[in-house]
């Protein structure tokens, strides 16, 4: 040992061959490269480095010097030392899960060559040889130096470590407003780091497993979405979409970003852009049910004379079927007897063909209908009649009809609805007869189901655009469209010989279903009362949340724009871009069944760069105020609002089947792949989980490691079909839970289920690589702040379990508490300058690393 450093005899020997010129550059770089890039719990300045490479240099130099003039000169007619057969190599760089070894472990792994024993015989043989006055000489000198570098390494330790090198007492606090609450909020999230093993029993220490927020929402009225689409995408929504909108402790990625948008809308700042002020007048007039509940009924009874009246009162203009189907699809997004989507034909996947078609299915109906698989057919649910008779009745009376004339309307109202129901079926029967995306022209629909204007109604639904006969849609339940256009040809002759119009009624009522957001009190208060009487436990959902969700249906391109403004763009394309490559640096180190499967796989991460929206996908003021120039926007009347609200949707899903290209989901909090990369959207960057005047290491905790696991989530199918590193690391972790936590005595050692082990690896694997991110964007620009004390790689640890259990549990699919991944993390040597109070050091040693 000369100068801290151990000297391995073979280096001894290199060290004075022919080759020790290359040897000295080669063996200096390597330890320059150890010093600055081993592993450490808090990262250095540029400076520090600079002075832990000169010290490491200084050693080996004291070392290299030592051995030059110590090694005995050998005779004339001695035989040279044979030359190495390969020079020694820098040892690769240090993983996040390697422990660095110690002297003592790197002198038992290198014992001495069998060449050894004689190079020392020799030695003892010509030790008299040492005793001259040149070896006297060099002895001195070697001691005068080596004093002289065992001095200057002193200083440079004592500056390293006491003086200015001591970057944590020198990092600087962050006293931005946003630190200040994100400082209060961390005040009040527990402490991993101070708790013991017993602590991660439970979800973030809570009594038994919560449900965190992880319910899903039973929707909004008015709100429809495509089933077709709901069957494909149904894994993604249950882990982002839908979220439970209800108040709670916990707070999902939706609940916050509709909040931040409530906090952009809710400003007193004026805009010079007209369609911003007509965004936020749209949103304040939502919120605004003081009007509502003094307007009353009266709007929508207007709305009705607009449409010729109706049998319930009395004055009915017997106003043409499908003049008023027409109308209704038109400028009042209502589809009483099927619905209309846009969208493509999985049929022409393989040929990366782009267009979409007018889809047309069945409607959503407002009476409760249940599927009998023993007949085969649908069937209104008989227990919900009476309830719903009750709600129908309710509804008329607000709306002034007569005692006498309600139950005749609402009975044939039911009977109509009775009908369609049976010629429903719910989308697994239909999937599983081939109905979806079947194919024919309009002119052949208009044969089948004669009942409907299918080209007049179809170009009132998508107006301006022109449509022909020869022009092919997408039917998703033929046989109910053809059995739909039976009923409606029944009813219609009824009408003509009673004079009841049931199926104007029947359009009438649907209309108002449509437009049950902006009514008064009695109205919704209806609908959530028979919803409970069908045995849906649904909270109330906030007024601003449903306030801002009706925004977003028609002002979306206006809130894309208000977000980007707000969003610092350098900050979170720089997360993005360190993430994913530590990513792609992470799935280079699993093992692969084969080297074709990981080619495959490698070609579609690289052809799936990630991205944030383009500024030119964005619409600028200019644009925006051209685009609603023609909207009218009162801050008082939501009611009339809303109806332009329905117009706005009517152009949006016009300009959808016209341009075939589909706008972002400005509401998403999740990446998706598209057909240009991964797609990042803005949503996911905004307080609490990023702000650009956050440490780095609070973003890097918070929303890098949401980045990392949402991308190893699109990507997982993949991973685990061909990878057998998953199963290994989650048994790993969770054979660490069990032994952590034996002494609780309440979690059962067993084996986990593949998905389990998937989440644990998932997650475990996404908090690598956000912190290896992290230290990439250290050693980009070292500087970073702190908040309450915390800073650097304890700061990253307690953002990252606050954004677990506060922000974005996994509480369904993750068996053990996210936190637990910290001491897991700790228990490699020198990465957390803190130890957690549950620590497994103790308990692991390096073959049992995950």
């Amino acid at each position: 040992m000369v100068g801290g450093f151990l000297m391995l005899p073979e280096l001894r020997a290199l060290l004075i061959g022919p080759d020790s010129f290359h040897l000295q550059r080669s063996a200096a770089e390597w330890h320059t490269n150890v010093c600055v890039h081993a592993p450490t719990s808090e990262p250095r300045s540029r400076s520090a480095q600079q002075l832990v490479c000169l010290e490491c240099f200084l050693r080996f130099s004291y070392s290299f010097v030592s051995f030059a003039l110590f090694q005995p000169q050998q005779s004339d007619h001695s035989e040279p030392r044979p030359e190495p057969e390969s020079r020694l190599q820098p040892p690769p760089q240090l993983q996040l899960t390697e422990q660095p070894q110690s002297s003592h472990q790197l002198q038992e792994q290198n014992p001495l060559q069998p060449g050894e024993p004689q190079l020392l015989n020799t030695e003892r043989q010509e030790k008299s040889a040492w005793v001259t006055p040149q070896r006297l000489f060099g002895l001195l000198l070697v001691l005068f130096i080596g004093i002289a570098i065992l001095g200057l390494v002193y200083y440079l330790h004592h500056i390293l470590h006491t003086g200015s090198g001591n970057i944590a007492a020198n990092v600087t606090p962050c006293v931005s407003a946003a630190c200040q609450w994100a400082a209060a909020r961390l005040s009040m999230s527990t402490d991993p780091f101070a708790q013991p093993c017993d602590y991660f029993v439970s979800i973030c220490g809570s009594k038994g497993l919560k449900s965190k927020g992880r319910q899903r929402s039973h929707g909004i009225p008015g709100h429809s979405q495509n089933p077709i689409e709901r069957l494909a995408e149904t894994d993604k929504q249950n882990k982002s979409e839908h979220r439970r909108l209800g108040e709670d402790t916990t707070l999902s990625r939706k609940t916050l970003l509709l909040q931040y948008l409530r906090g952009i809308l809710e400003t007193n700042q004026s805009s010079s852009s007209s369609a911003v002020q007509k965004t936020k007048d749209f949103y304040h007039s939502c919120l605004d049910t003081r009007s509502l509940e003094a307007a009353g009924a009266e709007p929508f009874l207007r709305l009705i004379q607009k449409l010729g009246g109706w049998a319930v009162s009395g004055q009915w203009n017997r106003t043409d079927f499908n003049y008023t189907l027409g109308l209704l699809m038109r400028e009042y997004e209502t589809f009483p007897f099927f619905n209309l989507y846009v969208g493509k034909d999985p049929n022409e996947a393989a040929s990366n063909r782009t267009k979409r078609y007018i889809q047309i299915d069945q409607p959503d109906l407002l009476i409760p209908i249940e599927w009998n698989s023993n007949t085969q057919k649908s069937r209104a649910k008989t227990e919900t009649l009476r309830p719903f008779l009750a709600s129908c009745q309710s509804y008329l009376a607000f709306l002034g009809s007569p005692p006498s004339m309600r139950m005749l309307h609402v009975g044939t109202f039911i009977s109509l609805s009775s009908e369609l129901a049976v010629a429903a079926s719910p989308l697994q029967y239909r999937l599983s007869k081939g109905q979806l995306y079947q194919r024919m022209t309009i002119r052949d629909l208009q044969s089948q189901a004669p009942a409907i204007d299918w080209l007049g109604c179809l170009e009132a639904a998508f107006h301006p655009l022109s449509l022909t006969e020869d022009d092919h849609v997408l039917l998703h339940n033929l046989p109910y469209i053809i059995q739909m256009s039976r009923i409606i040809n029944k009813w219609l002759h009824k009408s003509e010989m009673s004079n009841s119009g049931t199926l104007h009624t029947f359009m009438v009522l649907n209309l108002l279903h449509t437009l049950m957001p902006a009514m008064d009190f009695r109205f919704s208060e209806t609908a959530r009362n028979f919803s409970l009487a069908l045995g849906n436990i649904e909270e109330e959902v906030p007024r601003w949340k449903r306030c801002i969700l009706e925004t977003e249906r028609g002002f979306d391109s206006v809130l894309a724009h208000l977000l980007s403004e707000t969003t610092s763009r350098r900050e979170t394309e720089e997360i993005v871009e360190n993430v994913f490559f530590a990513f792609i640096s992470k799935i280079m180190d699993l093992r692969w069944k084969d080297q074709n499967s990981f080619q495959r796989f490698i070609d579609k991460v690289y052809s799936s760069p990630p991205r944030l929206l383009s500024s030119k996908e964005i619409s600028n003021e200019d644009d925006l105020d051209l685009l609603f120039s023609e909207v009218t926007v009162s801050s008082s009347g939501f009611f009339s609002n809303y109806l332009q609200l329905l117009s706005l949707w009517q152009k949006r899903r016009s300009k959808l089947l016209a341009t075939q290209t589909e706008d972002a989901d400005i509401l998403s909090v999740a990446p998706s792949l598209v057909s240009n990369g991964l797609l990042f959207p803005m949503g996911m960057f905004v307080p609490p989980l990023f702000h650009p005047t956050y440490p780095k290491a609070m973003n890097y905790g918070a929303v890098g490691f949401l980045v990392a696991k949402d991308i190893f989530h699109l990507f997982l199918p993949e991973i685990y079909s061909h990878s057998p590193t998953m199963r290994a690391v989650g048994e790993c972790v969770w054979t660490h839970y069990l032994k952590a936590t034996e002494k609780a005595g309440q979690v059962r050692a067993t084996i986990l289920p593949t998905a389990r082990q998937e989440e644990v690896w998932l997650q475990y694997s996404a908090l690598q690589v956000a912190l290896q991110a992290y230290h990439q964007s250290l050693s980009q620009n070292p500087a970073d702040t702190s908040v309450s004390g915390l800073h650097h790689t304890q700061l990253f640890f307690r953002s990252f379990s606050q954004v677990s259990c506060d922000t974005d549990p996994d509480g369904e699919s993750m068996p053990l508490d996210a936190s637990f991944l910290i001491p897991v993390m700790c228990s490699q040597t020198g990465l957390c300058s803190t130890s957690p109070q549950c620590s497994l050091k103790t308990q692991q040693d390096k073959s049992q690393a995950c």
